[in-house]
C-alpha cells in the first residue's frame, strides 16, 4: 500500500509481544493512591487462577506526529499490560494498565487501569461490569454494566461514572443505557436497539433487517433519520449507501483481497474519505478530510500485532 499526501501525517505503530509467564508488577505502582493499590492488590490476589492457555502480552503503542521522524519528543510511546484470569467463584477477570514510556517522572509512567469481570448464572444469563480509572486525573470511575439473556435474545449496556471514595459510590450517575432485542422473520433477523442519552437527553432506536445478501439499518430520532443499505453483490464485493433525512449521502465500499485481507472505503462528500485496510496481523486506517475539492490534512495509523 503506498499513500501520497502533501499534508503532514500522523502514523500509528503498535506492537504487540506474547510472554509465556506474566511479568512482575511494576514497581512504579507504589507511586499511585490508595485505590489504585487496592485495585491492583485484588488483581493480583492469590485467588486468581489463570485460564488454561492464558497469557499476558504486553504491548508498546508509538505515535509519531506531523510526520517528524527526527527526535523521540515526537514520539509517543506507551505501554499497555493486560492478562486475564478466573476466580474461584467462576467469576472471569480481565484488566489492565496503560504506562508512558516516555516520560521520566515516575508519578506520570500510569496513565489509565481498567478491569472487567464477568459471569454466567443458570447457564444463559450473562452479566459483566467493567471499571476504568484515569490515573492522571483520580477524581472519577467510569463503569459499563452488560447484560445478556441468550434464550429470549436480549441484550442491554449501561454506562456510568461516579466519583472515587467508597464512601463517595452513591454518587454514581448513568450517563448512557440501551437494550436490544433480536427476533427471527421466515429466517431473516431483526433487532429492536432502543437507545438514551442521559447527559443530552437523547433518544433514537436502531432496527436492523438481515436477509442473507441484503442488511438494512435504520437509525432515528426526533430530529433525525438515518438509512443504510449493505448489499453482497459477490464473495467479494459488499455496497453500503447511507442516505439522511438531510439529503446527506455515504456509500462505503467493502472488498475481500483474499484471506484475512480486506480492506473498506467510505466516502463523505465534502467532508472525508476514509480507508480501513486489514491484512493478517497488520491494520491501517487512513483519513482524507476534504476541503470542497481538495484533500489534505491526511492522518494515517498503522498497527501490527506480533505473537510468538
Amino acid at each position: 500500500l503506498t499513500l501520497t499526501a502533501t499534508a503532514p501525517l500522523t502514523t500509528h505503530l503498535l506492537l504487540c509481544t506474547c510472554t509465556h509467564s506474566p511479568p512482575a508488577p511494576p514497581q512504579t505502582m507504589t507511586i499511585l493512591p490508595s485505590l489504585s493499590l487496592s485495585l491492583l492488590s485484588i488483581i493480583g490476589a492469590g485467588a486468581v487462577a489463570s485460564y488454561p492457555g492464558a497469557s499476558s502480552r504486553p504491548q508498546l503503542s508509538i505515535t509519531i506526529r506531523d510526520g517528524n521522524f527526527t527526535d523521540f519528543e515526537s514520539m509517543d510511546p506507551t505501554i499497555t499490560w493486560e492478562n486475564n484470569a478466573l476466580l474461584s467463584n467462576d467469576v472471569a477477570l480481565q484488566y489492565g494498565i496503560d504506562l508512558s514510556a516516555r516520560t521520566t517522572n515516575l508519578a506520570a509512567l500510569p496513565r489509565r487501569i481498567w478491569g472487567r469481570a464477568s459471569r454466567i448464572f443458570a447457564g444463559q444469563y450473562a452479566l459483566s461490569t467493567r471499571f476504568e480509572l484515569d490515573v492522571q486525573a483520580m477524581d472519577r470511575i467510569d463503569f459499563e454494566i452488560d447484560g445478556e439473556d441468550e434464550e429470549n435474545d436480549l441484550k442491554m449496556r449501561v454506562i456510568g461514572s461516579t466519583l472515587t471514595g467508597f464512601k463517595r459510590l452513591k454518587t454514581a450517575r448513568v450517563s448512557h443505557m440501551e437494550f436490544t432485542k433480536g427476533f427471527d422473520n421466515d429466517g431473516n433477523r431483526v433487532t429492536v436497539n432502543p437507545r438514551y442519552n442521559v447527559d443530552y437527553q437523547h433518544a433514537d432506536v436502531v432496527v436492523t433487517y438481515d436477509a442473507d445478501d441484503t442488511l438494512i439499518k435504520v437509525t432515528a430520532s426526533k430530529d433525525d433519520q438515518m438509512v443504510t443499505i449493505s448489499q453482497k453483490l459477490n464473495d467479494e464485493n459488499m455496497i453500503s449507501p447511507t442516505i439522511g433525512r438531510d439529503g446527506s449521502l455515504s456509500l462505503a465500499w467493502d472488498r475481500k483481497l483474499g484471506e484475512d485481507n480486506s480492506i473498506r472505503t467510505t466516502l463523505n462528500p465534502n467532508r472525508s474519505i476514509d480507508l480501513e485496510w486489514h491484512d493478517a496481523a497488520w491494520t491501517a486506517n487512513v483519513n482524507f478530510p476534504m476541503d470542497e475539492n481538495d484533500l489534505r490534512g491526511a492522518t494515517v495509523h498503522i498497527k501490527r500485532d506480533i505473537k510468538f
